[in-house]
């Protein structure tokens, strides 16, 4: 009897343990999305061959890169602001370069903001690896109580643009 009460104190402490985990999360992301620099194009060609209507893909005020691809990103953003990113095989997408790393270094960003101005809360930069993977321990600054949509792009350490952005993981599953 008293080893049952002492199992079923134990669970359910590791249960409220793992819902205070949980509640700590403010935003959590599962896949990737590699940059599409342009959103649009139609029409007839101008006379120097670009395309009419093409507008960059500027996400919450950030601009894209050339084409990149990820396969596959996690992130999980604590309340605390502790952050971990890991990213697979983030690489160019175009040019005599493709497939490769471009000897890149990247950084996190998460933007809560929905409207301008928008607050970029940023990790300190790491190197890809030589297929393009990357881990991502950091702490992020003043971040906010709560980030119903959450924003976050993988960006260049040199220029700023970015590169990939996590899919959010919303809700339930």
């Amino acid at each position: 009897m008293v080893k049952a009460a002492v199992v079923a104190v134990l669970v359910v402490s590791a249960l409220a343990v793992a819902r205070a985990r949980e509640n700590d999360v403010i935003a959590r992301f599962e896949g990737g999305i590699g940059v599409i620099p342009v959103t649009g194009g139609a029409g007839t060609p101008n006379a120097d061959g670009t395309l009419p209507n093409v507008k960059l893909n500027v996400v919450r005020g950030v601009s894209p890169a050339g084409p990149w691809r990820i396969a596959d990103l996690k992130a999980v953003v604590g309340a605390d602001g502790h952050i971990v990113v890991k990213g697979s095989r983030l690489l160019l997408a175009s040019g005599n370069s493709i497939g490769t790393n471009a000897n890149a270094s990247v950084f996190a960003t998460l933007i809560c903001d929905t409207a301008s101005p928008f607050t970029p809360h940023n990790t300190g930069s790491v190197a890809l690896d030589p297929n393009g993977n990357f881990l991502i321990e950091d702490t992020l600054d003043s971040v906010p109580a709560e980030c119903a949509s959450p924003v976050l792009l993988i960006r260049s350490s040199g220029s700023g643009v970015w590169f990939a952005a996590g899919i959010p993981k919303l809700g339930g599953d």
